[in-house]
């Protein structure tokens, strides 16, 4: 385990952003996790959790307290079944299980991070998200200071949501299963609309597995959304803000506002979310709020590629990220009464 004092965190992000740890613990195994964990929790020195680094907006000051950095590995792929240690780039993971010729989390690759992350955000892109295949999570419990096993159905998944989301301090996961699908090489049914017309195909028919990856890939690198240290629209945390989520009355206001805006007969993107609800797209509305690809003259600024991307163009600082994060915000606001909610996770600040 090691173990080092005032550590930089910026490069462990993918911002490349935020200031140093007091104290940075880099472990390797799920005991020496646990250990870290517990060390922490009996000194009751704050603790912040680091997997890949893709999802967090870290302050300029950096964390005072303990930064663990989970970096355990293990691959077990049997069958169908497949565990991932927290620690495993999920990204590789995703391709490994492509090359076994299996399907459920294929439409998931390019997604930078590891694996340990994806039941917390309840990862999910083109019509799939990673609820529909995960059947447990094995997670180091802080309250009973036991290791536990959570079944699916007790994870509380939900939009880009999870119980381990609402509680961020209750569980530190260490491995995450899953089951996935023999289906001779082919994806699962294509939900998603972009991805079947790239593809040739209409929604809810199968291909290749490996197609459905490249495919993806390929639209992600088109939206900077593919990890490339050498181009800026890259050094985000992917979608910036999640799809708002509207239930009947302010559905209805929304669209009001739409014909109001930009005129009767304009109708944004609206899927079923059940129970009477409506989720649109924060893309959209950043981009007919005003906010188009490239906007910003700061050193941060929208991607050049995609309109939910907030960047870092090499400079910026993370206020500099806020600054940006609140002014699309408070736009998206006042075009059309929807507040969007951002998706990384914020330390020490806040929008």
């Amino acid at each position: 385990m090691q173990v080092l004092h005032d550590a930089p965190l910026a490069p462990l992000t993918t911002f490349r952003l935020g200031g140093p740890a007091n104290r940075l613990v880099t472990a390797v195994t799920d005991e020496e996790v646990v250990e870290a964990v517990r060390e922490a929790d009996a000194a009751g020195t704050p603790l912040l959790l680091i997997g890949g680094g893709s999802n967090l907006v870290i302050s300029d000051k950096g964390f005072d307290g303990t930064v663990l950095r989970i970096a355990t590995r293990g691959v077990d792929l049997a069958g169908t079944r497949l565990e991932l240690a927290a620690g495993e780039n999920w990204s590789e993971a995703v391709a490994r299980t492509v090359e076994a010729g299996l399907a459920g989390v294929e439409c998931l690759a390019g997604i930078p991070g590891s694996a340990g992350a994806t039941p917390i955000q309840n990862v999910g892109a083109y019509g799939q998200e990673v609820a529909t295949t995960i059947t447990e999570v094995v997670a180091y419990d802080r309250v009973s200071g036991e290791t536990v096993t959570i079944p699916n159905a007790d994870c509380g998944f939900s939009y880009r949501h999870s119980r381990f989301k609402s509680d961020p301090d209750r569980h530190v996961v260490l491995r995450v299963r899953f089951a996935l699908e023999d289906a001779g090489g082919l994806s699962a049914p294509l939900k998603y609309a972009e991805t079947a017309r790239a593809l040739g195909v209409e929604p809810g028919e199968r291909v290749a597995a490996s197609a459905a990856r490249e495919t993806v890939l390929a639209l992600r690198a088109g939206k900077g959304m593919v990890l490339d240290p050498e181009d800026h629209d890259t050094w985000s945390a992917g979608s910036f803000f999640t799809n708002p989520v509207l239930d009947a009355g302010e559905h209805a206001a929304f669209l009001a506002r739409v014909a109001e805006r930009l005129g009767p007969g304009t109708e944004p993107p609206a899927y079923p979310a059940g129970d009477g609800r409506m989720k649109t797209s924060a893309a959209w509305l950043i981009d007919k709020a005003g906010f188009t690809k490239g906007y910003g003259t700061g050193p941060a600024r929208i991607s050049g590629k995609h309109t939910l991307a907030l960047t870092n163009r090499g400079e910026a600082t993370t206020e500099d990220l806020l600054a940006l994060a609140r002014e699309v915000r408070d736009g998206v606001r006042e075009a059309f009464g929807v507040t969007l909610v951002n998706e990384p996770v914020t330390v020490g600040v806040s929008l």
